[in-house]
């Protein structure tokens, strides 16, 4: 009997490009689907340590939808590193003018927040509208 765990090796992995739609879905629920395909987890050979995910893109990031009263109540927040550098945008305005942004942000936050998750989020592409620029790579459309 063999109780060895199988532990993918950087030669056996195999990349596919996805299109995920992200129109009249929560943003958090396409979000995590995203990260999932990231990191490689809907795959029998994940392994923690490696990057075995695949390329993800995410169209129509503008119609995506907010639940609740985070419209009005989420807040994003950077900061320029200066004394009263701190700048807020609700998620009513990100969403009007970077949606784009702000689906890329929900997905970083859902990654390890290592060197191998800001590998991971290089594989990802964030488009507001229905076009990209793609189609070379002849990507699946993923439905959740």
């Amino acid at each position: 009997m063999n109780n060895t765990t199988y532990s993918a090796k950087i030669s056996e992995i195999d990349r596919k490009w996805y299109i995920i739609d992200a129109e009249n879905k929560p943003l958090g629920r396409v979000a995590s689907e995203a990260a999932k395909l990231l990191r490689g987890k809907h795959k029998p050979t994940y392994t923690p340590n490696l990057d075995t995910g695949d390329n993800v893109i995410i169209i129509n990031c503008e119609k995506a939808v907010l639940t609740g009263k985070k419209l009005d109540q989420k807040i994003y927040r950077s900061h320029s590193s200066y004394i009263g550098g701190m700048k807020e945008t609700t998620a009513r305005v990100m969403m009007a003018n970077r949606a784009d942004n702000a689906m890329m942000l929900a997905v970083k936050g859902m990654l390890p927040k290592t060197k191998l998750g800001r590998q991971m989020l290089k594989k990802l592409r964030v488009y507001n509208g229905a076009e990209h620029i793609n189609q070379a790579q002849k990507p699946e459309i993923w439905n959740f």
